[in-house]
């Protein structure tokens, strides 16, 4: 049985992601830490849609967490069609300030298990022909962020990865598509400690976006609007030592000294 596999899925995109595959038609196998919200998202789309939804609650960003969801899709006798890597989070502030543990469970979410799973699933893909591996990344992987070091680090990684593989897979009908949001109405900036930005689009029409991009078969997609492909090409446009100062300046948390460095009260 063929089903699309959704990382990070109870919530904003990823949600978003089920809900529009699923009035596609589409069985699908929902991942993220939440059983209740799994749950009522899945009894929610078989009783509207009619398709199969299986559920697995798991924090993906344990180490060994992707060997999980093998298992679990082998269990299951199920078929991973699509992959959609949507999995992650950001934390604001100085990395100096940061917990180095945090840091180190946001790399193990936003880049080892989403290439893990890539790895898992697209050589299957390629033995038969088809299959789409969708890989959410960031405007915010365009550049450096200061503030946002590691997040932005690791959605570059995404970015990067997702558009070689877009080149290495094309001629065998895999698709491979780079999805690079900004500012969403999700919970992401709640949960990374930061202030809500002054523009942000509805995650379904990020999800829009993203779907009709993979029919057009784009090795990349930045949604959002003008402001996004304004902020994404400024590394063609400044030097990177004054754009890095810039978006010092600019994303500086209130108790951060003029040096950058962040005083924790």
């Amino acid at each position: 049985m063929g089903v699309v596999l959704i990382t990070g899925a109870s919530s904003g995109i990823g949600q978003e992601f089920a809900e529009a595959l699923a009035a596609q038609g589409r069985d699908l196998l929902l991942v993220a830490r939440s059983q209740d919200k799994l749950a009522a998202t899945a009894g929610r789309l078989h009783a509207t849609h009619g398709v199969m939804v299986h559920t697995l609650a798991l924090d993906l960003a344990a180490p060994g967490a992707s060997g999980q969801v093998t298992s679990f899709v082998q269990q299951q006798n199920l078929t991973v069609d699509w992959l959609i890597n949507n999995a992650g989070f950001g934390d604001y502030g100085a990395v100096a300030t940061q917990a180095p543990a945090r840091l180190t469970a946001m790399v193990n979410l936003n880049i080892t298990t989403l290439m893990e799973l890539t790895c898992q699933y697209l050589p299957a893909m390629r033995i038969r022909g088809e299959g789409v591996i969708l890989n959410v990344a960031s405007i915010a992987g365009f550049q450096p962020m200061p503030y946002l070091a590691v997040y932005a680090a690791t959605k570059a990684f995404v970015l990067s990865f997702s558009e070689a593989l877009w080149a290495e897979n094309r001629a065998f009908g895999v698709e491979v598509l780079a999805l690079c949001p900004g500012p969403t109405e999700t919970a992401f900036f709640t949960a990374a400690r930061m202030p809500y930005p002054g523009w942000s689009v509805p995650a379904a029409q990020v999800v829009t976006e993203a779907l009709a991009a993979v029919n057009q078969r784009r090795a990349n997609v930045v949604t959002g609007g003008w402001r996004n492909q304004v902020i994404v090409n400024l590394a063609r446009w400044l030097p990177r030592e004054p754009l890095v100062s810039l978006l010092e300046s600019q994303f500086r948390p209130p108790a951060a000294a003029p040096n950058g460095d962040y005083h924790a009260e």
